[in-house]
């Protein structure tokens, strides 16, 4: 084999094999970085006056021992026990600290936007637990910071991530700060709110009614998304101001301006929105956990996943040390807002006028390697981002006088834009053959997401293709001829060559920068860096070929050695983007097909690919002599067509990383104590459908008398309005299917159900408008989590959001419909009006969620592998024309 290459053959192999290390090495520091490996937890004796993880875990371990979802005994547990707690550290504290501990019960209603679709929101009986903490000289009114995290857990989950994690962190925050001498200058607010996965009620209710929301001067929020890793701060404003305090005091600095141009596109959002946004402008932070997304609102999300590590590649290993970091920074961050003097309380913020650092809502701030972070201005950006493409244009005409002349500036430039668009056309290509492999792999395989447990799959099968891509112009190259005259030029036309793509390269992040810059967005740190580090990289080059006068391995090492921090930073920011884009796959919701089973499985290749280009291109230009061989493009396409034939042999799901299922036990209701209709929907929130997931869950297929020859074309398939009470996450399923179920089970667990009947007769004003008196009774239902009403008909008012209705939805061409979600103690009666316009009906269709189902549904949701997680619920349907 080795008399078959040529000396260049070699040459570029033995360069291959040098890059291919140093990516290994710095890949195997950016692993070590994202999973806290550098990051030492502190046990729980450690001294008083530091965070501790283990204290900490602990009460993540307290918390997590019931159901904390609104209905279940177990919110009023976690209540109960977090007040405790801060009654404990009221009674320690010295007589020169001041903590105070409050019960609230919140009541409210408004209007929403959320997921896209327009909602109202009315809610009794919420549960938040405050305490402010303060030196014992300050008052009420004094500028002061809230912390908040939520204590109420998602449908169906044990919630030790999402959110026991930030109600602990909170916790022995709060033990810290009264147990270490220190003495805030000014109020520390605890908010552990009771309702955020019923969509930010808790904080709605503090922020609308509590006696301390109008002290605030700052805000932080603690969310997971997933279990650990790095704890990011996703959103920051209104105002830089939030975020420069982050970069000045952070002790493990996570943080990505970028985050805040992505995260608008995940179907999402945070009590970050109430403070800051909807009802406080706040200057706040979001501090998210994003990684170990697998487990987020599943059963899986246990402690032991908690300190677990949050990828597939490691997911028996004990790994702590996310939490210690949190709680090092959120200490730090504490300390550094309340000694800030742009610390302000509402009226003060009212009162003066807005400073320009208000105003400045996208600066830009990058951690590196959680190491330090940079942070500059809006206005800093402008210019600094503009340098580049500065650059870019100025060289044509530097090179022409650096050259006494000889050059044409117009000649030089045409080349440069020529390297540009090939380099431009290697990106694009590197991000093309991910995508063809992948549809290819779906082709071959039985099902999508091969890759979604096994994430080394998805890079074994696409980094190499996409290098191809990136080195394929290259091959090209001299087939276009250089714009400038070689015959006058002291260089050779290599050297011209090499020069032209380069700088064409250069100018190609340059414009990416720009257009960054234009768009208002906060991500042109990614490219700028890359241009930035690019020109030392070739004066490095350049002086390397001028010693040696030829081009070398030795000047090619020469180029790569100053990229090498850039390099690093982009395989962190990369690898870390992958692997959330990876988990998220498994939650993102189901296009309809025949398009929808491509999605996720092409979003992932492209995903990769970009990587790819961002994290090599910069080599390329340089490095491409050596490496654009055919010896080595037939290698790199050997490895993708090895990945892909060996992803055959894998499993898409395990139980570190499981398949989300829905199971509702769908129930419709006539009067108050009659079952008409009984029946089992499920749903999946990825692309393998569920007639993959009966194939390979037999027992269930045999439950429910499911057959081979099983086809959406001939099953009974769920209407969306079906799946209304879980509106409007129930717009991310598609081909839902429907089986027939028994009652019984549940006619002997209650005997009354929801029901919506009048409780006084309508009356007619003079503009003949009618208004209905309503009254809704949820029965003797034990565990209700939220009930939705959809009225239709000519709505002109009602008793809800200051009588204020949302904007009305159209689902599959329907009428205008008004979703109205309730929520809160379900032992009393509902009572509100609905006013028409006009004479005509209004129909109102009800779904309530019981969170208890009956034995028979109990086994056949333990008959499913455990490689699926299943969120099973029951619904209770009714109809009412008023």
């Amino acid at each position: 084999m080795a008399s078959m290459l040529s000396s260049r053959d070699v040459s570029g192999f033995k360069f291959l094999f040098f890059i291919a290390i140093m990516y290994a090495i710095i890949s195997l520091l950016v692993h070590s970085v994202l999973h806290m490996k550098f990051i030492k937890p502190l046990s729980i004796d450690a001294p008083l006056d530091r965070f501790s993880e283990a204290r900490a875990i602990h009460h993540v371990a307290v918390l997590t021992k019931d159901g904390r979802q609104e209905g279940r005994p177990g919110l009023r547990k976690a209540a109960v026990y977090i007040k405790e707690q801060l009654e404990m550290l009221k009674e320690r504290a010295e007589s020169n600290i001041r903590v105070e501990v409050e019960e609230t019960t919140i009541n409210g209603s408004f209007n929403m936007i959320f997921l896209g679709h327009s909602i109202s929101f009315a809610y009794r009986d919420h549960i938040n637990i405050v305490a402010r903490i303060s030196s014992a000289d300050l008052q009420e009114t004094d500028p002061s910071v809230l912390i908040n995290g939520h204590f109420d857990g998602p449908l169906g989950s044990p919630g030790a991530g999402d959110c026991g994690s930030c109600v602990a962190s909170m916790l022995e925050l709060a033990r810290v700060t009264v147990e270490s001498g220190w003495i805030p200058p000014r109020p520390l607010i605890f908010l552990f709110n009771g309702a955020e996965e019923l969509f930010m009620l808790g904080s709605h209710g503090f922020m609308k009614t509590h006696k301390w929301r109008d002290s605030i001067g700052a805000s932080i929020n603690v969310e997971a998304s997933g279990t650990a890793g790095p704890d990011l701060v996703c959103q920051s404003g209104p105002g830089s101001w939030p975020s420069e305090v982050y970069a000045e005091s952070a002790v493990y600095p996570m943080a990505h301006s970028a985050a805040q141009d992505i995260f608008p596109l995940i179907p999402g959002d945070t009590d970050y929105r109430i403070f800051s946004q909807d009802h406080g402008n706040i200057p706040s932070l979001d501090i998210i956990f994003l990684l170990g997304g697998y487990y987020y609102h599943t059963s899986y999300d246990t402690l032991d996943k908690l300190l677990a590590s949050s990828d597939a590649f490691e997911c028996t290993h004990t790994r702590p040390g996310s939490l210690q970091a949190r709680g090092d920074n959120l200490l730090s961050i504490l300390k550094a807002f309340t000694n800030s003097s742009k610390l302000q309380s509402a009226r003060e913020r009212e009162s003066k006028a807005v400073t320009s650092d208000y105003k400045d809502e996208r600066a830009v701030f990058f951690d590196y390697l959680s190491w330090f972070l940079i942070f500059y201005s809006r206005r800093v950006a402008v210019v600094l981002h503009s340098i580049p493409i500065i650059i870019f244009f100025v060289m044509p005409f530097l090179l022409h006088f650096w050259d006494s002349r000889s050059r044409s500036c117009f000649a030089i430039f045409y080349d440069f834009v020529k390297g540009m668009l090939f380099h431009a056309a290697g990106i694009m290509l590197a991000i093309i053959f991910p995508i063809i492999l992948s549809i290819l792999q779906l082709f071959i395989s039985n099902y999508a997401l091969i890759w979604f447990a096994h994430p080394y799959l998805a890079f074994l099968m696409f980094i190499p293709c996409s290098l191809v891509g990136l080195l394929i112009p290259r091959t090209v190259w001299d087939c276009f001829p250089l714009s400038q005259d070689v015959s006058v030029i002291k260089k050779s036309e290599e050297a011209l060559a090499e020069e032209a793509r380069f700088w064409g390269a250069f100018g190609f992040y340059a414009c990416l920068t720009s257009a960054y810059l234009v768009a208002g967005l906060s991500g042109g740190f990614l490219t700028f860096s890359v241009s930035a580090s690019m020109l030392p990289a070739w004066i490095f080059y350049s002086l390397s070929i001028k010693s040696s006068d030829h081009q070398s391995l030795r000047s090619a090492v020469f180029y790569v050695i100053p990229l090498i921090p850039c390099l690093a930073y982009s395989v962190y920011f990369g690898g870390f983007l992958t692997q959330f884009v990876i988990e998220k796959m498994g939650m993102m919701g189901t296009v309809p097909p025949p398009y929808g089973y491509y999605v996720p499985d092409v979003v992932v290749a492209a995903t990769v690919g970009v990587v790819t280009g961002w994290c090599v291109g910069p080599l390329i230009p340089v490095c491409s002599h050596w490496l654009a061989r055919f010896s080595i493009l037939q290698l790199l396409l050997h490895v993708s067509v090895l990945a892909l034939a060996l992803s055959s042999q894998f499993f898409p799901y395990s139980n570190a990383a499981p398949k989300r299922v829905v199971f509702q036990h769908t129930l419709v209701t006539t009067d108050v104590n009659r079952i008409v209709d009984s029946s089992y929907e499920f749903s999946v929130v990825d692309s393998n459908s569920l007639l993959f997931l009966f194939k390979y869950a037999p027992e269930v297929a045999k439950e429910l008398h499911i057959g081979q020859e099983l086809s959406f074309e001939t099953a009974n398939m769920s209407h969306r309005e079906t799946w209304m009470g879980i509106f409007p996450v129930s717009l991310l399923f598609s081909q839902s299917l429907k089986f027939p179920a028994r009652s019984d089970g549940i006619l002997k667990r209650y005997r009354y159900f929801p029901h919506l009947s009048n409780y006084k007769p309508h009356t007619v004003s003079i503009d003949k408008s009618r208004r209905v008196y309503l009254e809704f009774y949820l029965g003797d239902l034990k565990e209700v989590w939220v009930a939705v009403l959809n009225i239709t008909g000519p709505l002109s008012s009602w008793s809800f959001a200051d009588n204020m209705l949302p904007a009305p939805e159209t689902v599959d061409g329907g009428p205008p419909s008004y979703i109205l979600r309730l929520s809160g103690n379900s032992q009393r009666n509902w009572t509100f009006w609905l006013e028409a316009s006009s004479s005509d009906y209004l129909r109102v269709e009800v779904a309530v969620v019981d969170q208890v189902i009956d034995d028979e549904a109990k086994r056949l949701k333990g008959l499913f592998p455990e490689w699926a997680d299943v969120i099973a619920y029951s619904s209770f349907m009714s109809s009412y024309i008023f």
